[in-house]
């Protein structure tokens, strides 16, 4: 008896064990994947040589593709950004120090944009950068650790990726403000007429400056949305006196879709 006791508490001692020796491993993951996707998330904004600071923040973006490629919320873009408005789209491709606007700046250009899920496409000037991988599921579970990736309060902490963690929390089903009557195109149409669409509810805290940055799989580092802010002051505020801690983001798979037609649309070399 006393034999069957002992070796119950040592298979017991072992799963605790192995359980403990998981949660500490945990951290070490997710520091590790912190680490490696930091280059590829950058500072998106305007650069205006008139202005003061001449590169002016407007969100978060994350490298896709080529590595040439960055993917952000098309909200992010100041009107016009297609046009290309005396203030040019740039990223900062590197982090900067706290409280300098210095970095490796880079002119960008609008490549596509789905308006419909608020989310843009650019393509900027220079050498390539570690792209983050997409993941490929339609539908993460609810309850995934997830971890996002921004710069909250823009160039106000300075141009240095900040990581916070949670989980989904839920999927939910939502739809984006019409486009304006000059942004009606036959795929806003399309978008329009199919109505609502499927996000991402995290129970993380998103700031402003955090919109267009990627929600990384815990585990794995890969991304599976992004970061949306729009749909909580559009769809949500109106219906909460007062939200806190509820954000929001877009499935990864309409980033995939977008650099599937930006694909499409790039004449053979």
């Amino acid at each position: 008896m006393l034999r069957g006791t002992v070796a119950a508490a040592a298979l017991w001692a072992g799963g605790i064990g192995a359980a403990l020796a998981q949660a500490t491993s945990a951290p070490a993951d997710l520091r590790a994947i912190v680490a490696r996707a930091r280059p590829s998330i950058l500072p998106v904004g305007t650069y205006s040589a008139t202005a003061n600071p001449r590169f002016g923040f407007r969100g978060s973006g994350f490298v896709v593709g080529d590595g040439q490629h960055v993917a952000t919320n098309a909200h992010v873009l100041p009107a016009g950004a297609e046009a290309e408005p005396a203030a040019r789209l740039a990223v900062l491709a590197q982090s900067a120090a706290p409280g300098r606007e210095a970095g490796d700046l880079r002119f960008a250009t609008v490549v596509a944009i789905d308006r419909a899920h608020d989310i843009a496409l650019l393509r900027f000037d220079g050498p390539a950068l570690p792209p983050l991988g997409l993941a490929a599921g339609e539908r993460p579970a609810e309850g995934k650790a997830v971890a996002l990736i921004g710069f909250p309060i823009g160039g106000a902490l300075g141009f240095s990726p900040v990581t916070h963690r949670g989980i989904v929390a839920s999927l939910t089903t939502i739809a984006l403000p019409a486009p304006t009557a000059a942004q009606l195109d036959p795929r806003a149409l399309a978008r329009l007429r199919a109505g609502n669409f499927e996000v991402l509810q995290l129970d993380a805290t998103a700031y402003p400056g955090n919109s267009g940055g990627p929600v990384l799989d815990a585990d794995t580092g890969e991304v599976i949305g992004v970061v949306n802010m729009v749909l909580v002051r559009g769809s949500r505020e109106t219906a909460l006196s007062t939200p806190t801690g509820i954000s929001y983001a877009i499935p990864v798979q309409h980033v995939r879709a977008l650099l599937e037609e930006a694909r499409s649309a790039t004449p053979p070399r």
